[in-house]
């Protein structure tokens, strides 16, 4: 038992756990605690229980203070400790101009800030659309809110109210920031009094404007005394302790025991005895009998007048608040900050007011944008001297140069940033924050990003992009092979084999129909006369080309030597001819071939697509994280990129880097049992450097482009979107000029797409 004493009474407090939407619960404890004799009653109540426990506490005359909503019309006997919301909610809806809005709200808290909305909006001509999120299924409600949301989207409803309390809204974030509803361009107000009960920090650099309000005032003494007493407690016999906040609901309980004591306190003053003893009652009486004394208590409750934890804390004849201030708060990237107070007789007071945004190009001359990008070449690269230089000087490269025509054309300063995490931009799985450039521009850290950033749906849900200024796909790095030593029939590598086979064939057939030619043609056989002693003698007619010799010449002419005999007929000369002829025709053609595999090294590559790396695991082959390029493979159906990304999101160790300078580096290191998947104009540019020891095999993988990037809605993308176009259309380019110690001057000439007029001036309309 908790005791709250005074030098003068005790309050001892006889405690009933139960679940308010039981009526018959309600009615038991209701009952139990008026027999036991109690003075007042303080509890919860919901739309279930309210009517309930308000006849009761009218029908005997027992007070019932209560932090729950506040009610509509009059209940005797009934304290409200908490504000009504209404004014300051109507409030803050105009100071924002909000003419279309969705309301999404819990029914189990009652429908009075609900009307108060539909009212003001007949009168006032809003769009709203009301949603009760109060009867979601427990075990669908992340899918049903998902959904929610999404329909919201297809309606363009990216203003919402969030009437629940704080699990609630925890809830309804938490799927916010799945589907990717909590960056630029969406605006939540959380019309509870706890803006800083709920957990606000994974949904603080999402970019979403959040507002809300907030009863406990932390800058206020008293609170911060309270929190210094609270943090000094033991948390084992007081849980929750050693915090540096408090739950307004606790808050409004604390002050509530105040408002009780300072009413007892009163009472003994004013030397009015209260009791109870021998006088407990029965509830259920029929006729009821009310406690006699149960107004005086009533009274007494109704003109306390306290500083609380709540602030000011004030009732009118029927118990409801009066003459209190509500907070108004926004949630910034530093964390919430107050902007300003509600009253009842200031109404909405503005306190802080916010400098324009970096998405404000009114007076662009006067404004210094901040240009995010990442160190890659040759699109953004340090000068050899950036020790010496200061600001945009210390760089250069493609985007650097495109950055400064952009600047020219649009007349603004800028300021060159480089990302502070190295990443192009990715959603965490579990945070759902975005990281890189894509968070920076997301976030308000930038006003624009100009960087090899890929173009891509997800990314496109989140930031505005231009048309792309570069198109590419996603190529295979791998290390360029060793060159193949000659083997000992190097010599046949000009020809293909099958020329060869017919070489050798057709050199046997002609030399066959020669021998034939030879011996059926009578001007190839002659006599041969010699002498033996002193009588001559003729032997028998001879042919020369016989079978060995037929081949013999054959050779000797598809060498280019020739031999000491030759056909004498007609038949056997045409032959020899055609023979010759076709000699000369395969020796130049060999010795055209030779020439170039004695300049040309041949290499031999164990990769040349993406299907022969997913065929295969000796050699592995990963992606840059946090790229484009791993979210291809990530969400691709097609079979062979579904494969390759199974491979890699399960290989160990990771076959992911952190940056493309760690990927070309890991493919050099490798031995050639790693490739790299990364962007072709980078891969086609690291193939021409200095060591020369990478090579791009296959074709593109897909199709993409590179694009400037601006927050979502922000009204830079139009200006810098056209002027992009002008620099197109206009045939201008940009020269960037690479040096490196082995080449004198080694140029790389990136073109942008250009026509050959240019633009009127509709088109930019």
């Amino acid at each position: 038992m908790v005791q709250f004493s005074t030098s003068e009474f005790r309050l001892t407090p006889h405690i009933d756990n139960l679940e308010v939407a039981n009526s018959f619960a309600v009615t038991n404890a209701f009952c139990s605690q008026f027999s036991r004799g109690v003075y007042a009653i303080f509890g919860f109540y919901d739309k279930k229980s309210v009517n309930t426990i308000t006849s009761f506490c009218g029908t005997l005359h027992v007070s019932f203070i209560t932090p729950s909503f506040p009610t509509d019309g009059t209940h005797p006997f009934v304290i409200q400790m908490r504000p009504d919301l209404k004014g300051a909610l109507l409030s803050l809806i105009e100071y924002y101009q909000w003419d279309k809005f969705a309301y999404l709200y819990d029914s189990d808290r009652g429908l009075s800030t609900l009307q108060a909305v539909l009212d003001s909006a007949a009168e006032k001509k809003w769009q709203v659309t009301a949603i009760n999120v109060g009867n979601i299924n427990n075990d669908k409600k992340d899918e049903t809110y998902r959904s929610l949301f999404q329909d919201l989207e297809l309606k363009k409803e990216r203003r919402v109210i969030l009437d629940c309390e704080r699990d609630k809204v925890n809830d309804i974030v938490d799927q916010v920031i799945t589907i990717g509803k909590h960056v630029k361009g969406y605006h939540y107000i959380i019309a509870n009094l706890g803006f800083t009960d709920g957990d606000l920090l994974k949904i603080q650099f999402g970019g979403a404007n959040v507002s809300g309000f907030q009863i406990v005032d932390y800058d206020d003494s008293l609170v911060s005394k309270f929190i210094e007493r609270w943090s000094t407690l033991e948390e084992k016999e007081y849980p929750g302790a050693h915090t540096a906040t408090i739950k307004y609901t606790s808050a409004l309980t604390y002050d509530a025991v105040q408002v009780m004591t300072e009413a007892f306190r009163n009472l003994r003053k004013q030397r009015i005895e209260i009791s109870r003893r021998g006088n407990a009652g029965d509830c259920l009486a029929n006729p009821a009998v009310p406690w006699g004394q149960g107004v005086e208590i009533e009274r007494a409750l109704k003109q306390v007048q306290v500083e609380g934890l709540s602030g000011n804390i004030k009732f009118d004849q029927n118990g409801k608040r009066i003459n209190y201030t509500i907070n108004i708060m926004e949630l910034k990237t530093n964390g919430p900050r107050k902007i300003g107070y509600w009253s009842e007789v200031d109404k909405m007071v503005v306190t802080l007011t916010e400098l324009p945004s970096g998405n404000d190009t009114s007076g662009l001359e006067n404004k210094t944008v901040v240009v995010t990008t990442i160190l890659e070449s040759p699109y953004v690269m340090m000068k050899k001297n950036h020790e010496m230089l200061e600001g945009n000087e210390r760089y250069e490269g493609y985007c650097v140069d495109l950055a400064a025509e952009i600047a020219k054309h649009c007349g603004f300063k800028y300021k060159l940033t480089i990302v502070g995490d190295g990443k192009y931009g990715a959603r965490d799985a579990d945070t759902k924050i975005w990281n890189g450039m894509v968070g920076e521009l997301v976030y308000g850290k930038a006003d624009i990003a100009i960087a090899p950033l890929t173009i891509t749906l997800v990314r496109e849900e989140v930031i505005d992009f231009s048309k792309p200024f570069m198109s590419l796909g996603i190529s295979i790095m791998i290390k360029k092979p060793q060159k193949s030593k000659p083997g000992v029939f190097s010599f046949l590598d000009p020809l293909a084999y099958e020329i060869w086979m017919c070489i050798v064939f057709a050199y046997i057939g002609v030399s066959v129909v020669l021998f034939l030619v030879s011996r059926f043609s009578p001007y190839e056989w002659h006599t041969e006369e010699f002498e033996d002693g002193r009588e001559t003698q003729s032997s028998e007619s001879t042919n020369e080309f016989g079978i060995f010799n037929s081949l013999w010449f054959s050779l000797g002419a598809f060498m280019q030597q020739g031999c000491d005999i030759s056909p004498r007929s007609l038949s056997g000369r045409i032959v020899g001819g055609v023979w010759w002829f076709f000699t000369l025709i395969i020796i130049s053609s060999y010795t055209a071939n030779l020439a170039a595999f004695l300049t040309v090294e041949r290499m031999v590559s164990p990769i040349e697509s993406a299907e022969d790396l997913s065929k295969q695991t000796e050699i592995a082959y990963g992606t840059l994280d946090s790229g484009s390029t791993k979210e291809f493979f990530r969400r691709s159906k097609i079979a062979v990129f579904d494969k390759m990304w199974t491979y890699m999101r399960s290989a160990e160790p990771s076959v992911f880097v952190r940056t493309t300078a760690e990927g070309v580096a890991r493919v050099r290191k490798s031995k050639g049992k790693y490739a790299y998947l990364l962007e072709s104009t980078m891969n086609e540019y690291i193939e021409q450097r200095k060591p020369c020891d990478t090579m791009k095999v296959g074709g593109n993988l897909d199709s993409k482009g590179y694009g400037i990037a601006t927050p979502k809605g922000s009204s830079l993308s139009g200006v810098t979107f056209k002027t992009l176009l002008f620099v197109c259309c206009g045939c201008e380019y940009i020269a960037v000029e690479y040096r490196t110690p082995h080449i004198s001057t080694l140029s790389f000439i990136f073109f942008l797409l250009c026509s050959t007029t240019l633009p009127k001036d509709s088109d930019f309309q």
